[in-house]
């Protein structure tokens, strides 16, 4: 299986997107957009930035937790990884996103 982006509404209405690997692991998380179009746009950015490293924020947690972010060009956050329990796995992930966003198909699962 490919990676892709899946579009969909949570239970408040909003749009979210989440890139899943071809693994089905979840890679990224988008925020709530209010319609489609945005949360497309937002998935655009994604495929955009993703192949740069300087867009990756970094982070650990007071609890020994690893995470990262993807910012776009004007340092707005436009999607949030999953909590690893090592670095390695964190860079794991961003290498991920890297190799697949991309690429990735887009699957609306609004429709």
């Amino acid at each position: 299986m490919a990676a892709k982006f899946e579009v969909y509404q949570d239970k408040s209405g909003e749009y979210r997107f989440r890139l899943k690997a071809g693994n089905g692991e979840i890679i990224i998380t988008g925020e709530g957009y209010s319609s489609k179009s945005a949360c497309m746009n937002g998935i655009e950015s994604v495929k955009k930035n993703a192949p740069d490293e300087d867009r990756y924020e970094k982070k650990t947690s007071a609890g020994g937790k690893f995470s990262f972010s993807l910012k776009a060009a004007n340092h707005q956050v436009i999607g949030v990884s999953q909590s690893y329990k090592a670095a390695s796995g964190r860079d794991n992930g961003i290498e991920s996103v890297k190799k697949n966003a991309p690429t990735a198909t887009v699957d609306d699962q609004t429709v």
